[in-house]
């Protein structure tokens, strides 16, 4: 079932090739899929090869149990197109791999444009420091699911 926000997340979107976005996504009704590390190594595996085949730079990014969070400079397309190849290919990746065959995310996806001189570095710290905040671990290196170009 589609958030009754949904579509208000869609107003105003707007995607700037060479702009740095923090894009979230969510899994359907918060299922916490990414404990299994299995499951987690195969959606990052899908989000490597997109960032490999040049529609974005990742700069940082954090998969937690039930949702993502990605700090992109975005190459050639849109979010939309972005996210939507995201999921897709991250879905049927995990479906080969043993996941239920149901909807793996939520629709729809929430993006921030980031100011140019907002600073990223401090946003991708933030990005990375989730799984603390989430009570998931007591220090970055203890968690295996992010990466930043930073550190």
């Amino acid at each position: 079932m589609e958030s009754p926000h949904a579509h208000s997340l869609r107003r105003g979107r707007i995607s700037e090739p060479g702009r740095s976005y923090l894009l979230t996504a969510v899994t359907r009704n918060r299922q916490r899929l990414f404990t299994d590390l299995i499951y987690a190594r195969t959606a990052i595996q899908q989000l490597r090869k997109i960032q490999g085949e040049g529609v974005c730079r990742s700069l940082a990014w954090v998969l937690m149990p039930d949702h993502l969070h990605w700090l992109v400079e975005l190459g050639a397309g849109t979010l939309a197109n972005l996210m939507c190849s995201f999921k897709s290919r991250s879905s049927v990746a995990l479906y080969r791999t043993g996941a239920i065959r149901q909807h793996i995310w939520q629709q729809g996806f929430h993006d921030r444009a980031l100011r140019r001189d907002e600073d990223i570095k401090a946003v991708a710290l933030y990005i990375i420091r989730n799984p603390i905040r989430a009570g998931i671990v007591r220090r970055v290196g203890e968690y295996s699911h992010w990466d930043c170009v930073w550190l």
